[in-house]
């Protein structure tokens, strides 16, 4: 007999699980479902728009406008691509949230491991950014002498992380597959995609994969970010610049959204893999609601890589004045608008900030 993963336990995709087989009985979702339909479709469609929009963007402005000449550049560029990537399969669960699975089961494996690997890839690359700007600025002369061994340790560092990802997307690649779920009260099946564990499978092997989820894709990520920028943060204070106050918004506001928009769903997460380890036990009435909970903390999560372009790329002088550039050249905004901001970015005190002239657009590029 095969064993069915929850998907929130599974901290996967939006592929449903309406019966929860811990409990030995049936446990009817139908009103999850309901809120699934609605939420879970409307916001996944919103941050595939907003998200495809401002990733698009970067890759646009690194292609058109500038080649890649620093860690910075290449860890940026391959964070857009892994955002795009990791947004072109949220049609496919909206689809299975609005409805159910339509797709076959190879399309399930490939789609479930891409959001995996890009999901890894995604949260890998910002605790690569924090370690590239505390090198660019606690340690700015030895990382100046290593310049060129610093671009081509990027290059070797993106490609580290991509491999690390995808080996550690293989479980989703061995089980994941679409099977019927009774998820309406009735005789009537509908089918899901999710992850299904063959019975010869061990528990602990199981509880190991969502440690890991976890452990990878947030606490290692939001550990390295926050030691990172605290020694940043204590290095920008003790500099004598009035640019270090734009510093300092940016790099809070970067672990401010991080961990708002990921702590409250790997919370929920830790409280699944607690309860799949059968050291909590919850009613049905109980798991509804970590269910709808866990769908909101889900579409908060995923709301970051539509803000990743906007964190990392648009605060930038020169990134923000290459998006007017491409809004000009695309007929978007007249020539009379193009030139008062042209007169409005020369008349401020603008000097990037003190990212840009100590590392070369480390903060703001």
């Amino acid at each position: 007999m095969e064993e069915v993963e929850d998907y929130i336990a599974d901290n996967t995709s939006a592929a449903i699980d309406y019966t929860y087989e811990n409990l030995g009985s049936f446990c009817e979702k139908s009103n999850v479902r309901e809120f699934a339909k609605y939420f879970l479709t409307v916001i996944y469609c919103c941050i595939f728009f907003l998200g495809i929009i401002g990733n698009s963007l970067v890759v646009l402005i690194y292609k058109q406008f500038r080649r890649m000449k620093t860690m910075t550049d290449m860890y940026l560029f391959n964070l857009a691509i892994a955002d795009i990537l990791f947004l072109l399969t949220l049609p496919f669960w909206a689809i299975a949230a609005s409805y159910h699975w339509i797709f076959k089961t190879a399309t399930c494996k490939i789609v479930t491991t891409m959001y995996r690997i890009n999901f890894y890839s995604c949260m890998l690359l910002l605790a690569c950014i924090s370690v590239d700007r505390y090198i660019a600025i606690v340690q700015a002369m030895k990382a100046h002498n290593y310049k060129p061994k610093r671009f081509f340790y990027s290059k070797l560092v993106c490609l580290c992380v991509w491999l690390f990802a995808i080996a550690l997307s293989v479980p989703e690649f061995i089980y994941s597959t679409e099977i019927p779920s009774f998820a309406m009260g009735n005789d009537t099946s509908v089918m899901r995609c999710t992850m299904v564990y063959p019975s010869d499978v061990s528990h602990t092997l199981k509880m190991s994969v969502l440690i890991l989820r976890l452990t990878m894709g947030f606490a290692i990520p939001v550990i390295v970010m926050i030691c990172c920028y605290a020694v940043v943060i204590r290095t920008l204070l003790q500099a004598k610049s009035f640019e270090k106050h734009k510093a300092l918004k940016v790099i809070f506001s970067i672990i401010a959204v991080f961990v708002f928009s990921q702590l409250p769903y790997n919370s929920i997460i830790v409280l699944k893999t607690l309860d799949a380890a059968s050291l909590t036990a919850s009613d049905c009435d109980t798991i509804k609601k970590i269910d709808i909970a866990t769908q909101v903390t889900q579409g908060l999560a995923f709301l970051h890589s539509c803000l990743n372009p906007f964190l990392y790329v648009f605060i930038g002088v020169r990134f923000r004045r290459d998006v007017f550039k491409i809004l000009k050249s695309s007929g978007c905004i007249s020539h009379g608008t193009w030139a008062k901001y042209m007169r409005s970015e020369w008349s401020a005190k603008r000097c990037s900030d003190i990212l840009e002239t100590r590392s070369s657009g480390t903060l703001s590029l």
